[in-house]
């Protein structure tokens, strides 16, 4: 299982983070201990001052494939769910200051919770999907696929050329405007076209 993240896929939050904006995908990993399921407390890691919170649409890939055709992109995916990409953005500054590769700051234990999946025939739109995190009650976060740069067909092809797609992996495809800090006792929760799908208390 690999956990495939995609960086810079909203206009609105590349400017928000004063980064240009891609000509193609960004892509970074996370290993199979960044997996943090079934609404499981999150514990804030003592190597960072500064957490934040990247709340995103995740595809979890139905079958095998690499380089798959435009045509036939949308068979990889059945499901979509919600999660976060957490980072340490104090860590991740002074890796990108130094030239350095983000994964301390990105790919450490539970950096990737996840919480339930929606069928996509259940989506109303499956290219405008509404999605909204809250922290304690207050939206943080608000979004619509409608506005990724590389919207997920395009990602499932660019993915596949460079890596085997199996059965299990997730690709988080991008976060909107709004990150932001987290602290111990906040309470996330996230939701997909008005439905609660996602909770974590960070502890």
């Amino acid at each position: 299982m690999k956990i495939i993240c995609i960086g810079r896929n909203y206009v609105d939050h590349a400017k928000e983070l004063n980064n240009p904006l891609p000509e193609k995908p960004i892509i970074f990993m996370k290993p199979p201990t960044a997996l943090l399921i079934d609404g499981r407390p999150f514990y804030y890691p003592d190597f960072t001052r500064d957490l934040h919170h990247e709340a995103e649409i995740v595809l979890k890939i139905c079958k095998n494939g690499r380089h798959i055709e435009p045509q036939f992109a949308h068979t990889y995916y059945q499901e979509i769910g919600f999660g976060i990409d957490f980072t340490a953005r104090d860590i991740q500054s002074e890796l990108k200051k130094n030239g350095h590769p983000w994964e301390i700051a990105k790919a450490f234990d539970f950096s990737a919770p996840i919480g339930r999946f929606i069928p996509l025939e259940k989506i109303p739109d499956p290219k405008d999907i509404h999605f909204e995190l809250t922290k304690n009650g207050v939206t943080v976060q608000k979004g619509s696929t409608a506005s990724l740069i590389f919207p997920f067909d395009d990602l499932i092809c660019y993915i596949s050329r460079y890596f085997r797609l199996q059965i299990g992996d997730y690709i988080f495809t991008g976060t909107p405007a709004g990150v932001g800090p987290v602290s111990v006792g906040d309470v996330l929760v996230g939701s997909i076209e008005g439905e609660e799908v996602f909770s974590c208390d960070i502890r």
